[in-house]
């Protein structure tokens, strides 16, 4: 039986962002429209054996909407939306801890892996955050690198974007060179 995700594409200060929700209008996916390829290939791998349709819709989700009045500074407006994932047990675990990291806040790969309890697994838990399929959500963006105070790395739809994120919430001093460098990364923005 195949399993249908409604797949909308939502303009946004960071360019078109794709959201896909189930037939139920829980969230399943969180991606940018050029790295849409990897999205799909992402499906693929998370819900293995089960055949997943990206039906294209004009309608408006409820997490849609919750998206747009993020974008608009309604930061808030995030935090109850429902999501769902494949993965693993272990990815589930560090996307779950991802949603605990309040806005406006950063924590390090190392202290990520610190609250799920594996110390270790620093690069098990970086590999998790890279495979997140509901970023903003699933704040990946709030996960900075240890090495450098502060240092951005990491983050799937590009180091520019993270950067606007966590200016956004203002966990991170706005620099005026992220616009310019946006529309240098993105044609069209």
């Amino acid at each position: 039986m195949t399993t249908t995700f409604l797949l909308e594409r939502l303009d946004t200060p960071l360019g078109q962002m794709l959201l896909a929700c189930d037939e139920q209008g829980k969230l399943r996916i969180i991606d940018w429209f050029d790295y849409e390829g990897r999205m799909r290939l992402l499906v693929k791998r998370q819900y293995p054996g089960q055949p997943v349709e990206l039906r294209e819709t004009r309608s408006l989700s409820p997490a849609s909407l919750a998206m747009q009045a993020y974008f608009e500074g309604e930061l808030d407006a995030l935090d109850d939306l429902e999501v769902v994932t494949g993965g693993t047990e272990f990815q589930r675990t560090v996307w779950a801890a991802l949603r605990t990291i309040p806005r406006g806040q950063t924590i390090s790969y190392l202290e990520l892996a610190e609250r799920i309890g594996r110390p270790t697994a620093v690069r098990a838990v970086g590999l998790a955050n890279g495979a997140n399929p509901v970023s903003i959500v699933v704040p990946c963006h709030r996960v900075i690198g240890s090495g450098i105070k502060g240092a951005l790395v990491g983050y799937g739809g590009g180091l520019e974007r993270k950067r606007w994120l966590l200016e956004h919430e203002h966990a991170i001093a706005r620099t005026p060179a992220v616009q310019p460098a946006l529309q240098a990364a993105l044609p069209g923005f």
